[in-house]
């Protein structure tokens, strides 16, 4: 069972190893982040799993599952477009779009998200912060707009 497990550690070390070191080669300080997002703003608030994703330099993948207040659960992923900011290590600045699904209360409304934001990536440390602006533009079953909305992510990064 130990021999096992020591496989695994180092497997899961090499792999990792391996991811990092690509992801530095092709100039982005991590490949995958996971952690923590918080939506906030106007109306309820969303706290639930996020995932960030490099599939080039510059463009990356972000993807949630939320759990809002009043039984409220969201689906969303974006497409972002990520750029280093200049004379700052760890710094880049991202605008993307896509789509949010709510479900809850048997209704189920469909959104776009376009998101335009910061993230800070720790130098030397597997931590990545971002916050951005996230309006919400719901497009069935009724159409509304909620340009106060806001996200926080904390990501390990990988």
């Amino acid at each position: 069972m130990k021999r096992k497990l020591l496989s695994l550690i180092v497997v899961l070390f090499c792999l990792s190893t391996s991811l990092f070191a690509q992801s530095r080669a092709s100039g982005t300080s991590y490949r995958t982040a996971a952690g923590l997002r918080v939506d906030v703003g106007d109306g309820s608030t969303g706290v639930g799993f996020n995932v960030k994703h490099f599939f080039t330099t510059t463009g990356a993948l972000d993807a949630s599952l939320l759990f809002y207040e009043g039984d409220v659960v969201g689906l969303e992923a974006e497409y972002e477009y990520n750029a280093n900011i200049p004379n700052a290590p760890g710094l880049k600045w991202y605008a993307g779009i896509g789509p949010q699904i709510l479900f809850g209360n048997d209704d189920t409304a469909i959104a776009i998200r376009p998101v335009v934001g910061l993230e800070y990536k720790i130098p030397n440390v597997p931590l990545n912060f971002g916050f951005d602006w996230r309006p919400m533009f719901v497009i069935s079953p009724d159409t509304d707009t909620n340009a106060g909305r806001f996200g926080l992510s904390f990501r390990y990064a990988f």
